[in-house]
């Protein structure tokens, strides 16, 4: 491994979209009865752990005193690779004057940031400041460290300043920076994906200033495609794809788009004119009346001869269900995995969460499969296991551990039920079983 009415949406787009770095802090919620899985469509989390292992859902925060940043979070659960920027949800508030430090005490309270300040305004700042000496230097540590920067110094030392860190879109944090007088927040980097446009906003609704916001969907009052593939938990499967649909929908054209589980539609109402849907009939084939040949946008958890300009969008709908002796290696499951992934033409970044019986919560090569692919361990009772149906029971696995099956038992649960869309395959030390979620 590499990396019906559904008219009004699967759930994943209906709820709470993803936080931005200008939206205060959320509450961790609670935990909730294995077999459930992650998503909005349910208001509590799994016993999940992004990373491997039991857990009690409560996330990881930044913060801790002293000068230094803090740690980063867990990566989001499910959709395979995180879409965005990895660093922790706060925001670092940087000073570099006097007359900036009222100002930028004012933006770090309004975000429940930390405040960093030169170490000579020690005496005129707030408690809980964080100093520092120089300011490159402090930035070459902080950067990678937070979710959203916002710095109250002028634009040219910012783009200095960041500019020796900078790497993609997919990773970059926000950036904002803004004068002294609060009257302009400029969205430097990372104004989508990042959330340095929210934050903008954000900051500019503390200071009563005005956001500065240069995209060109923003401006045409157009949808970014890469903060709804974000908010929906959509992986995109090619970046370099992006670019020319974005320009599309910037200059007033069309983007055909094919979402036959409606992943994504039920979030583009507002600009379905620009979204004609293309048709099953002509959706994969070339000859077809109807077949894009301009960029156009496929939603799909399958492996399909999707057009050349496709974006093609990847959603969570996959759950894993995995069986196992102990002591087994990394390489015993992900061989098997990557196998019927590839028989079954579904994609690995559609995967949304791997499940197992409790009895191997505790598994190293388990817990290595989480963290290597950024999805959740969701763990299942024996009880919930023994009590779903399955189309190969097996003896032998009832002799051992009480129950008749482990990974189709698993991963129905883990998905709400939904079908299962491969049945168990095995090899001489692992099973697994795929379902598809019932979001």
């Amino acid at each position: 491994m590499t990396e019906d009415s559904r008219n009004e949406g699967n759930g994943l787009c209906r709820g709470p979209a993803a936080q931005s770095p200008g939206a205060p802090e959320k509450p961790a919620a609670p935990a909730a009865s294995a077999g459930a899985p992650p998503g909005p469509a349910q208001n509590e989390p799994p016993q999940a752990a992004a990373g491997g292992g039991a857990a009690s859902g409560e996330p990881l925060t930044g913060g801790g005193a002293g000068a230094a940043p803090p740690e980063a979070d867990e990566p989001e659960p499910g959709g395979g690779p995180a879409i965005g920027p990895a660093p922790g949800t706060r925001t670092a508030v940087y000073a570099v004057t006097l007359q900036g430090l009222k100002i930028a005490g004012i933006i770090a309270a309004g975000l429940s940031g930390d405040l960093y300040a030169p170490e000579r305004l020690a005496p005129h700042s707030p408690p809980g400041t964080r100093f520092y000496a120089t300011f490159l230097e402090l930035l070459a540590g902080t950067f990678n460290a937070y979710r959203g920067h916002v710095a109250v110094a002028a634009t040219g030392l910012m783009v200095r300043a960041i500019a020796p860190h900078l790497k993609d879109k997919k990773t970059d944090p926000a950036v904002v920076s803004l004068g002294q007088d609060g009257r302009f927040a400029v969205s430097l980097l990372s104004g989508h994906l990042g959330g340095g446009n929210d934050l903008a906003r954000a900051v500019a609704e503390l200071t009563g200033g005005t956001a500065v916001i240069n995209t060109a969907t923003d401006i045409e009052s157009k949808p970014s495609l890469e903060v709804l593939a974000r908010d929906c938990r959509l992986a995109i499967e090619d970046f370099s794809k992006l670019p020319p649909v974005s320009r599309v929908l910037a200059e007033g054209g069309k983007v055909p788009l094919y979402d036959p589980d409606n992943f994504l539609a039920p979030r583009l109402v507002e600009w379905r004119r620009y979204f004609p849907p293309i048709a099953e009939s002509s959706a994969f084939d070339e000859t077809a009346p109807g077949h894009p040949r301009t960029p156009s946008v496929y939603v799909d958890y399958r492996l399909r001869p999707f057009p050349r300009e496709a974006l093609v969008m990847r959603p969570p709908a996959l759950a894993l269900g995995v069986g196992c002796h102990r002591d087994l290696q990394l390489s015993d499951l992900t061989g098997l995995i990557d196998k019927v992934l590839s028989d079954s033409l579904l994609s690995p970044l559609s995967l949304a969460l791997i499940s197992t019986a409790e009895i191997r919560a505790s598994e190293p090569a388990l817990q290595e499969l989480a963290r290597r692919y950024s999805l959740p361990l969701v763990i299942q009772s024996m009880e919930a296991l023994a009590a779903v149906q399955t189309p190969n029971p097996s003896d032998k696995v009832f002799e051992k551990i009480g129950v008749f099956s482990v990974c189709e038992a698993a991963a129905r649960l883990a998905a709400r039920m939904g079908p299962l869309l491969v049945p168990k395959r095995k090899n001489s030390k692992a099973t697994c079983a795929l379902a598809l979620m019932n979001y």
